[in-house]
């Protein structure tokens, strides 16, 4: 018990050291120098004061130096994280650039318009909020209003070869085929009884030559009668379904067999035709 108590104590001394030991800024100050290394502007900033908004051109250097200390001891210290933000309030454009800090608190930032970082958000003939953000683990976070600054205006980026291909086009319209008609039953009755022809020819054939029907089924028949069937049934799946080069792949396959099959046909009817005479 006495221990867990011990435990919560030391929580809530801990929030109250770092409640106590908040961060400030020890002698906050800008230079502005132009591209012959010639000073323009330098004056130390307030905290509490903004100074009149900064301008800068489009070939000048903006050097702001500072330090980190604590209230309670002002002793220097390094924050976990540390930002300088532009913030455009109308736009609503904002950029993050991270600040190096030392050990002992102290910090330099530069920012050189020949060379402008990618953080800093678009510009216009309107000025950037410059603000100063401190994180850290062990004491309050703290966000510094430092002076509003003009840069030149950004440029408008060049448009990208590919830029088209990514705007919105019309939607697609897709004009379909009517429906297939089908043929006059007429036509179709006419076409099945053509398909079907060849078995009457055949049967025919067949009663003059003198073959019973008992002797399409007789075991020496049967086989070339199956094998009929099967390019009727050929023919009827290609009506339905196949192209015709499996027609004439299949049909081949099954040709073979037909005609060994109608070899040996013809060799029994004409033994049953001697026989019988």
């Amino acid at each position: 018990m006495v221990p867990r108590i011990v435990l919560h104590l030391s929580w809530l001394l801990l929030a109250v050291y770092a409640h106590a030991a908040s961060l400030s800024l020890q002698n906050p100050r800008f230079t502005i120098t132009s591209s012959a290394a010639t000073q323009l502007r330098a004056d130390v900033l307030s905290l509490t004061v903004k100074p009149s908004p900064l301008r800068l051109g489009a070939s000048d250097t903006l050097k702001l130096t500072f330090q980190i200390t604590e209230d309670s001891e002002g002793k220097g210290v390094q924050p976990h994280q540390t930002f300088i933000r532009f913030y455009d309030s109308v736009s609503g454009e904002e950029g993050i650039q991270p600040v190096r800090v030392t050990p002992g608190g102290k910090a330099k930032f530069e920012l050189s318009m020949a060379r402008p970082p990618a953080s800093l958000p678009p510009t216009s003939d309107r000025p950037l909020e410059v603000s100063l953000i401190l994180g850290s683990f062990v004491h309050e976070p703290a966000t510094f209003g430092l002076f509003d600054l003009f840069v030149s205006p950004s440029q408008t980026p060049a448009s990208h070869p590919d830029e088209a291909k990514f705007h919105e086009l019309p939607p697609i319209s897709h004009t379909f085929r009517p429906e297939q008609k089908q043929p006059p039953k007429f036509v179709s009755t006419a076409f099945a009884v053509l398909t079907l022809s060849p078995w009457a020819v055949l049967l025919g054939l067949w009663s003059k030559v003198g073959v019973r029907v008992p002797h399409l089924f007789a075991p020496r028949i049967l086989p070339f009668t199956i094998l009929l069937g099967a390019f009727e049934a050929l023919l009827w799946w290609y009506w339905v379904q196949l192209k015709l080069g499996q027609v004439l792949l299949y049909g081949g396959i099954l040709a073979v067999p037909t005609i060994f099959a109608g070899k040996t046909a013809l060799a029994t009817t004409a033994k049953w035709r001697t026989t019988k005479h």
